[in-house]
């Protein structure tokens, strides 16, 4: 990257165009580590693009630039110290993206900076929330690559960095300045992530599993909020709630919507050794980088937050016995056949499939009409829209009665009584079925 200089008015151009020296300085100036500079129209950016457009017509530039944590406070059991520095590193995130809409908004150049994490487009819940995903956009622009513990690790601060994008409706004045993606990756494959995560939501071949990351770790965000609302909601007294939900849970959360929401977790970044600042540690000693470092969090008691019958409960009885599990609800309940089809590779269980192996058909009608195959087989799960292939069991039913279902607000007995739902082919697949998506 092109080393600070002092000059800070930009050179003559367009409006049309930027100077490329002049937009890095200027990131760098607003309390950017680093900073990439990548083109809309590059293919890695295809999913995105025309989200990008709708938050700002006319964009042709991404700067994507990181700003550092501190690596102690996010390294501490003691979990208020990490998020305190999540929580205002992420302040810092956004600050610096302001001031460089206002430099360019002053320059003539229209551009947008949508946010670090939170505000996010809540009324889209639990659809696509966010506006801009930061990592496919740091990576285009070189500034790292994403490790099996799914955060972009930077060559120089390693996982230690939280992300930022600013949309510019402008070319750059000089196209050698764009960004191209690492052709290697800064992870250093020591498995550390899969080792420190509770719940098992890594794993050593790099299978991730989200639903176990987002119901332990995102606890006291979106959904898990929803779930602790229907908690208070359904319990009948005060002495219920406590023993359902207990003392130190609710002031968690009062803690959360007080000051925002906390990870319960976040462990694989917080031992991750990658990235030149932070490697020659592991590397001296790794039997003290492990006893300093992994340990205290491999040790530390805490509540795991874990679906009944899930491959994270599982694996925290097995590997976290110490560990407090607590079953909740299942905060990525579908409430249409998108969020159902799109989010069952999310919610998918491998372990739990074991050795299914079968083909299902979908047919649904009513307020949404759909058909759609799942291939459930060694481990894995792929969904295709429409019917391919000869099905092993075919579910026909009415779209909100399956929706109701899933959410645990329909019976399945009804649905059957009233043919709502109904099945061709062996029962027991539909209850095979189930078991790989604990609700």
């Amino acid at each position: 990257m092109t080393a600070p200089q002092e000059q800070t008015t930009q050179p003559a151009s367009s409006p049309a165009s930027v100077d490329a020296d002049w937009l890095e300085r200027l990131c760098r100036e607003a309390g950017a580590d680093d900073v990439g500079l990548v083109e809309l129209g590059r293919p890695a950016l295809d999913d995105q693009r025309d989200a990008i457009l709708e938050l700002l017509p006319g964009t042709r530039t991404l700067i994507s630039f990181v700003v550092r944590t501190n690596r102690e406070p996010i390294r501490s059991p003691q979990r208020s110290l990490a998020n305190l520095e999540f929580h205002h590193t992420g302040d810092a995130v956004d600050a610096v993206a302001r001031s460089v809409v206002r430099a360019l908004e002053d320059a003539g150049v229209r551009a947008a900076n949508p946010a670090m994490g939170f505000p996010m487009e809540q009324s889209r819940f639990p659809g696509r929330i966010w506006t801009v995903s930061h990592k496919p956009v740091a990576e285009a622009a070189g500034l790292g690559r994403m490790g099996i513990h799914r955060s972009v690790i930077h060559p120089r601060f390693g996982s230690f960095v939280l992300l930022g994008t600013i949309l510019v409706a402008a070319d750059l004045a000089q196209a050698q300045a764009v960004g191209s993606a690492l052709e290697g990756s800064p992870c250093v494959s020591c498995k550390l992530c899969v080792a420190a995560c509770p719940v098992g939501a890594i794993a050593p071949d790099g299978h991730f599993d989200f639903s176990a990351c987002y119901t332990h770790n995102y606890r006291e965000f979106m959904g898990g909020f929803t779930d602790w609302v229907g908690e208070v909601i359904d319990a009948p007294d005060r002495r219920t709630y406590r023993e359902r939900v207990g003392a130190a849970d609710s002031a968690s959360m009062w803690q959360s919507l007080s000051f925002g929401a906390n990870y319960k977790a976040a462990y694989c970044i917080a031992v991750c050794p990658a990235g030149d600042d932070v490697l020659a540690p592991f590397l001296a000693d790794r039997p003290e980088f492990l006893e300093r470092v992994v340990q205290p969090l491999r040790a530390k008691p805490e509540t795991l937050y874990v679906l009944e019958g899930s491959d994270a409960e599982q694996h925290a009885a097995r590997r976290f016995p110490h560990k407090r599990t607590q079953r909740v609800g299942n905060s990525l309940a579908p409430v249409n056949l998108d969020g159902f089809l799109n989010g069952l590779p999310l919610v998918f269980q491998r372990g739990a499939a074991g050795n299914l192996a079968a083909r299902f058909h979908f047919r649904f009608s009513g307020a949404e009409r759909r058909e759609a195959t799942v291939v459930i087989q060694g481990g894995q799960i792929a969904v295709e829209e429409g019917l391919e292939g000869t099905p092993d069991l075919t579910v026909t039913a009415d779209t909100a009665t399956w929706l109701g279902y899933l959410s645990k607000e329909r019976s399945l007995v009804w649905a059957l009584l009233t043919r709502r739902l109904r099945l061709s082919g062996p029962p027991r697949l539909l209850r095979a079925f189930g078991r790989c998506f604990p609700r």
